[in-house]
């Protein structure tokens, strides 16, 4: 039954992307580009947007809760490849629990006078033990709780902006403040995972009413807002708050940014806010993720474990998340998280748009976009890899090992122990 309207659509859109992405990544994208964040939140919105294209033409054609997964299906058939970029996609999602959870902490230890490392890392396990746990005992309130924090966030990102934009000093914006056009472009690229998320709107396809006019709309619409609402935020946090002070306290920049015009009350709003949106972030991920395993066991392509369901809630999908989210978001930092989520997910979009244009035919695709789509995205991937290999060579160490093990499980279960390929069911 098809129960969702376009302002739903872009509902789901919006409150994807809108997660805890803008609340952990902001700090990292003042350290590369300074006085050019907005312009790095402006390349990063125009890789979301071409992609969003190939989302808005496959979605119509592919309507299907599978979404990423059936789209790559779709055009590469069911494969080691195929089955490697559904596996990768799977642990992406386990990196962006992370990084929520690890900006969770950043922002709940502001709270204490008293910080600590197992404070720090006490904080990053209640962030996602509590929402496996509900989860678990009550999916439902998942879905009725992300409206409610949806609104919340939205409606105070746009008091920051509102209050903040008579308090910006416009000389911080100036070219002369900028970083190099690299490390602009390279900022863009690690903060790209705050715009992750539109896909989910392709999960919803086969529920949205009038798909044909209604699913396009959606893609395009909740992407730009999107992009807005992250440059003027990016305005009025390099505008209105001197840099030494941003660096300072980069793990939660958008607290400070609301202080010159909230003052401490503002500081603790925005905090209070970012424990919101990363722990509903956290919590839509898992039962996302859950979910998402439950459909690729389906497939074959994970153990049947993750076909375990009581009462429609997929067991060991949110045990096997929730454990291997827990590993990673103690193991590594802030900066490797954001890097490794926003190159998963580049690498994964570039996929989807080889797909795209590999089917422009089928699902009347403008060749000439997705073809850009495709080589927009590989280059950004590219340069992310490059200035983080020469920044930070243990992020691009472990996202390499986060490819290799994709591929060596499917090649390993998908012809030793599934010893055989299955029909793919949505």
């Amino acid at each position: 039954m098809r129960h969702i309207g376009l302002f739903a659509a872009v509902s789901i859109g919006i409150g994807g992307m809108v997660g805890g992405g803008i609340f952990a990544v902001l700090g990292e994208a003042v350290s590369l580009a300074h006085g050019a964040t907005p312009i790095a939140f402006f390349i990063a919105g125009i890789i979301a947007i071409l992609t969003a294209y190939s989302y808005a033409k496959l979605s119509v054609t592919f309507q299907s809760r599978g979404g990423t997964v059936a789209f790559v299906d779709q055009a590469f058939g069911h494969n080691i490849l195929s089955g490697s970029i559904n596996f990768m996609l799977w642990l992406s999602y386990i990196v962006t629990i992370s990084l929520y959870a690890v900006a969770f902490s950043s922002y709940g230890i502001t709270f204490f006078d008293t910080k600590t490392i197992l404070l720090n890392h006490s904080l990053i396990c209640i962030a996602i033990i509590l929402p496996a746990v509900i989860n678990i005992i009550s999916a439902s309130f998942v879905g009725k709780s992300e409206s409610v924090i949806v609104a919340i966030k939205i409606i105070l990102l746009i008091l920051i902006i509102v209050s903040g934009g008579f308090y910006v000093d416009v000389s911080r914006l100036n070219p002369a403040n900028y970083g190099s056009t690299l490390s602009i472009v390279s900022a863009g690229m690690i903060i790209f995972v705050a715009y992750e998320g539109f896909e989910l709107i392709a999960n919803a396809s086969q529920s949205i009413k009038n798909p044909i006019v209604n699913l396009p709309r959606a893609f395009y619409i909740s992407v730009s807002i999107v992009i807005l609402l992250y440059i003027l935020i990016a305005i009025v946090t390099v505008g209105t708050v001197d840099e030494h002070s941003l660096l300072k306290a980069q793990d939660y920049a958008l607290a400070l940014a609301a202080k010159p015009a909230l003052g401490q009350i503002g500081f603790t709003l925005v905090a209070v806010a970012a424990l919101l949106s990363t722990f509903s972030a956290i919590n839509a991920t898992i039962f996302g993720n859950a979910r998402l395993g439950y459909i690729i066991a389906k497939d074959g392509e994970l153990p049947s474990l993750f076909e375990y369901e009581k009462g429609e809630i997929p067991i060991f999908g949110v045990v096997a998340t929730l454990l291997c989210s827990l590993i990673l978001a103690n193991s590594i930092n802030l900066d490797e998280i954001a890097i490794i989520a926003s190159a998963g997910f580049l690498l994964i979009f570039f996929i989807v748009n080889i797909s795209a244009f590999r089917l422009r035919e089928q699902i009347g695709a403008n060749g000439i976009i997705v073809g850009l789509s495709s080589v927009v995205s590989f280059v950004a991937l590219v340069v992310l890899l490059m200035q983080t290999y020469s920044t930070n060579p243990k992020a691009i160490i472990i996202f390499v090992v986060f490819i290799f093990v994709s591929f060596l499980f499917e090649l390993l279960y998908g012809k030793i122990i599934r010893g055989h390929m299955f029909q793919r069911r949505y």
